[in-house]
């Protein structure tokens, strides 16, 4: 996902939370009514994203935790693990031994929030209209691979895929595929109402709009939805916020019961040690990744010593340490540790940071220094620490003196469409995966639909990429994915730099904190509810 933005070994989740700290007290969280969840997450109407809540839109990992409580999929994660379960379908499965068809059986009596029958055809429909809307920065790409979907009977949908994708399960699980009402949606074009939510998923949305952007969200327990999820709550509301360390007194006030996005890393480092002021954190490992993408059109880094140079002299270890306050792992490679086909491919290929190696490469290639390009991030939508952690990195890229960059701190509604359509020669990212498999950290990045919208071609990435996904034993397509890796840390298209933990700081008296985020770092609110 641009999602998408933050790293996890291979389905671990939060299978093994550790609870790191505990305050003291009697657990009070005010009142015995919504759980209450604090983000800084913005969920905004702008020119580029005129329809924040419609599933053909929506690529966010922060708008898809609103998704996937309001939506259903006919399959989604579980509690924990990533093999997904069936949710609006009562069972999908493989019809052939190529992994090109797929079938699925709808649960009797699905509706939806407004009352309308949920019926194969809607499923049909939300498909169809998803790649005939072909929203830019939308998650059609993840759909690309379907040649038709079939409603052979009024209970089975079929799909036909163009060709062979074992992952293609998972992807039926993200909320690219969330099943709208067709009598509520329009067939070509997104929802006008861009907060309007019209599921069949284990909660109702309403939603407090202020300047085009949500200032309150309420999560309602849906008495009609049938699936696989246990709500353990009646209602959940989310409150946003300017910044983390003003969510962060809210919790330890007592005016929200959990915050998880986005924690800064002192943050942390404070609610380890938080005893007597009723809270606790919960830490577990993370499929998140940052990284720089690289506008390889651009006359700063085109040449291909420029992008290798930089992978050479930066220094991850630092970054981590001093950016991120050891909230963070360094990571050598697109592909984070833990999923299966990991290698640390940039390690093995740059060694250690070294300003002699990366001059050399420069030399070589017969470019001036220093070179001069800005580097641009959104520290409003990847939390305050980023701020520091791009100066840390700006730091160790001008001190070799083989570079002059310069920062450019851009809002996340503005950052993005840029982006995307190539006005920053190098720019700071963020990566949630879409589901929990090495697919997902190669394939959105390259070839012609890739989320970067970047032109840059690998043909050999390119074969590779459809080769994986003839097996469903994930961990058999691990060498492909390798030789994948390597190409990438030799062409450098993309700088990996480091993988994230996840954090949810809670009351004492919540449960269900360990479940709250699943193996894809999505948010489960209907884990949540209050201890006595």
């Amino acid at each position: 996902m641009n999602r998408k933005t933050l790293v996890l070994p291979t389905v671990v989740g939060l299978l093994a939370p550790v609870l790191v700290a505990c305050g003291g007290g009697d657990g009070a969280g005010k009142g015995k009514g919504a759980i209450v969840v604090g983000t800084t997450d913005r969920f905004e109407e702008t020119t580029d994203a005129p329809a924040p809540f419609d599933p053909a839109a929506a690529y966010d990992v922060g708008v898809w935790n609103v998704l996937h409580s309001t939506f259903q999929t006919l399959l989604r994660l579980p509690r924990s693990g990533s093999e997904p379960a069936p949710d609006a379908a009562e069972r999908c499965g493989w019809s052939d031994r190529r992994n090109e068809q797929y079938r699925c059986t709808l649960r009797k009596g699905l509706t939806f929030s407004n009352g309308d029958e949920l019926t194969v055809k809607d499923v049909k429909f939300s498909i169809e209209r998803a790649r005939a809307i072909n929203f830019e920065n939308g998650p059609v790409s993840l759909l690309s691979n379907i040649d038709q979907v079939e409603t052979p009977n009024d209970r089975e949908i079929v799909f036909q895929l163009k060709a062979p994708d074992a992952t293609f399960p998972q992807k039926l699980a993200t909320p690219a595929a969330a099943i709208v009402d067709a009598k509520a949606y329009p067939k070509d074009k997104l929802l006008t109402d861009g907060f309007k939510v019209v599921g069949s998923g284990p909660y109702t949305l309403e939603t407090e709009e202020q300047d085009n952007r949500v200032v309150k969200a309420v999560l309602t327990k849906n008495p009609d939805y049938k699936g696989s999820v246990t709500v353990q709550n009646d209602k959940v509301e989310m409150r946003f916020y300017d910044d983390a360390r003003t969510m962060e007194n809210a919790l330890k006030a007592g005016d929200i019961d959990v915050m998880n996005r986005t924690l800064a890393p002192e943050q942390i480092a404070k609610l380890r040690n938080s005893a007597g002021q009723q809270v606790k954190l919960l830490e577990s490992p993370g499929h998140e990744i940052g990284y720089l993408a690289f506008n390889v059109d651009d006359p700063a880094v085109k040449p291909k010593a420029v992008r290798q140079a930089m992978a050479q002299l930066v220094d991850r270890q630092a970054l981590a340490r001093e950016g991120y306050d050891r909230t963070s792992d360094a990571l050598y490679s697109l592909v984070p540790s833990g999923i299966p086909g990991h290698q640390n491919s940039f390690a093995n290929q740059y060694g250690g940071p070294s300003v002699d190696k990366a001059r050399a490469l420069l030399k070589g290639a017969g470019i001036s220094t220093p070179v001069r390009f800005t580097l641009a991030y959104s520290s409003d939508h990847y939390g305050e620490a980023t701020a520091r952690a791009f100066k840390t990195l700006q730091k160790q890229l001008n001190g070799s003196g083989l570079f002059d960059v310069k920062l450019q701190d851009v809002k996340w509604a503005e950052f993005r469409p840029n982006a995307a359509k190539g006005q920053y020669a190098v720019y700071g990212m963020g990566w949630f995966p879409d589901f929990p498999d090495p697919d997902n950290f190669i394939a959105p990045f390259f070839g012609k639909d890739n989320f970067l919208r970047s032109r840059y071609q690998n043909n050999k990435i390119n074969d590779l990429i459809p080769r994986t996904r003839q097996t469903s034993q994930r961990d058999s397509a691990a060498r492909l994915f390798q030789q994948a890796q390597d190409i990438v840390a030799d062409e450098v298209p993309v700088l990996p730099l480091w993988q994230g933990k996840q954090y949810v700081a809670t009351r004492t008296n919540v449960t269900g904190g360990e479940w709250v985020l699943n193996a894809a770092s999505e948010l489960q609110p209907w884990e949540l509810a209050r201890g006595k």
